[in-house]
């Protein structure tokens, strides 16, 4: 297991990596064969048919905590799975139903400002994605079963496989003239193939007991009860980070829409990199809630600053490189001109989703001690200003407006009041979790330097000027963090993978 765990990381970060490469090759083209009001489309429609993963009622992230519980008892395991099994099919369906009975009616839904051909178009898609979303609920227990049972390895390469067909398939058809509509067709396709081989492996491989027997009531309803603040904060989640597309859908239009959803898509890169690590410590931090009770606080304490630290650092290399050189990226490489606006809009998000991100396993620890409830309800009141500050910002400053109501509630939630709930409820020392991240201080130094150099005094000519510039900050970055920011045992774990003797 323990193995599986190392190699579980090395190949998440692996994963990302590539399917950061494929997508800042991959999307440019998307953006530039579709043009700007057809990706606006496809970017809205994914958005509002996101809100349908929504029926998976929590349920996914409540398996493992189940799991754990009765993993010793065969039988009462069978019976755990064969309830999930059950419940996913029906979810599934349900969500299929009212998908695509809700793509009737796309001018309510996607507002007034859209064409009839978009909306026409629109329609089709939702009723494809909608298949997509259906496939990918009943997948979600298989894929929680395979993590439960610490398989990462098998998991993470599936997950690159799937990552490298898609565009490789798409690719060609959208150069032969293929829109939205075939994108998402090919999607779907990948998202039906995954499924099927991730529930061989659990049928044939791990052989999961199951059961279709003994349905057990109580067990559902202690579920539902676990299950019900995972949905609220599902919901909330969908409110921050979906919302303003639908706002700016009636406000302003598909263009204003593709340019949030090129920004999007960074804050999306970024957010990956972050719960990498921590979706593979789920099961661990699940342990160490049922084996040492109350006495988990010191663990959990330990495991947050280790997580914490080494998510910050990725993170703000990637931040902070953005900061340098996104707005050349985003213009002369990524989506072209008409997107400027695509930079500050993915600056005001990841900057204040930056806290969240690097404290993210505090998520899987609220939910392995059933202490998520107050997490939703501060969520829920930041869904609520998000929508309330949104709405007239978008009406007087546009997409810039929008996403300052975003950050703005984000800022104040996970800023501010889950760090006191973290310090004062789950009796994790924040004051040592924090000093822990301040103690990483001397490495930013020489990249800020090389940073603001650059920014002062290079000009990118091209492409060639540009990948100079970035590598040398990436050198300057990683050999800064290693030798003055990392402890011991980071740099330990940083000579261990890349297997080499490096000495400061």
């Amino acid at each position: 297991m323990k193995n599986q765990l190392k190699a579980g990381v090395v190949l998440s970060y692996l994963s990302t990596a590539i399917s950061i490469i494929i997508q800042l090759i991959y999307m440019p083209v998307i953006i530039r064969l579709l043009g700007k009001s057809e990706y606006g489309l496809y970017s809205l429609v994914s958005s509002v048919v996101s809100y349908l993963s929504l029926f998976s009622l929590g349920f996914t992230g409540a398996y493992l905590r189940f799991f754990a519980k009765f993993y010793e008892n065969r039988e009462k395991l069978a019976s755990l799975n064969g309830m999930f099994l059950s419940l996913f099919n029906l979810l599934a369906l349900i969500a299929a139903i009212c998908g695509i009975g809700l793509s009737y009616f796309p001018e309510q839904i996607f507002g007034s400002k859209l064409s009839d051909a978009e909306l026409s178009k629109a329609r089709i898609l939702m009723v494809i994605l909608v298949l997509n979303i259906s496939i990918s609920l009943i997948s979600g227990i298989f894929d929680a079963v395979i993590g439960a049972y610490e398989q990462f390895i098998f998991q993470r390469i599936v997950g690159l496989i799937a990552t490298i067909v898609n565009p490789f398939i798409c690719l060609p058809l959208l150069l032969m003239g293929y829109g939205s509509v075939m994108l998402v067709v090919v999607t779907t396709g990948v998202t039906l193939v995954r499924f099927m081989v991730i529930v061989w492996f659990c049928v044939c491989k791990i052989e999961i007991p199951v059961s279709f027997h003994g349905f057990q009531w109580s067990l559902l309803k202690e579920i539902s009860v676990f299950s019900l603040f995972l949905l609220i904060n599902m919901i909330i989640d969908q409110i921050n980070w979906n919302v303003d597309k639908l706002i700016l859908g009636h406000t302003s239009g598909t263009e204003e829409i593709a340019v949030y959803g090129v920004a999007s898509q960074f804050n999306g890169l970024f957010m990956t990199f972050s719960t990498t690590i921590s979706s593979v410590f789920s099961p661990r931090v699940n342990h160490i809630a049922v084996s040492q009770g109350e006495k988990y606080q010191e663990a959990f304490t330990t495991l947050m600053a280790r997580i914490g630290r080494i998510q910050w650092m990725i993170l703000v290399l990637f931040i902070s490189g953005f900061i340098v050189f996104g707005r050349f990226f985003i213009v002369h490489i990524y989506a072209g001109e008409g997107y400027e606006d695509a930079y500050i809009v993915t600056l005001f998000l990841t900057i204040s989703a930056l806290i969240s991100w690097f404290q993210n396993i505090g998520i899987e620890m609220q939910r392995a001690l059933n202490k998520h409830q107050f997490r939703s309800i501060i969520y829920f009141i930041m869904a609520i200003g998000n929508v309330t500050v949104s709405i007239p910002l978008a009406m007087h400053y546009g997409i810039v407006g929008v996403t300052i109501g975003t950050m703005i509630s984000v800022l104040f939630g996970n800023g501010l009041i889950m760090n006191l709930f973290y310090h004062k409820v789950l009796k994790i020392n924040m004051i040592y979790f924090w000093k822990e991240i301040f103690r990483t201080w001397k490495g930013f130094i020489l990249p800020v330097c090389c940073g603001s150099f650059i920014m002062k005094y290079v000009s990118f000519e091209n492409i060639g000027v540009f990948l100079l510039c970035g590598f040398i900050y990436v050198v300057v970055y990683c050999s800064s963090i290693y030798c003055l920011s990392c402890n011991k045992e980071e740099q330990q774990m940083i000579l261990d993978f890349w297997g080499k003797n490096i000495k400061c």
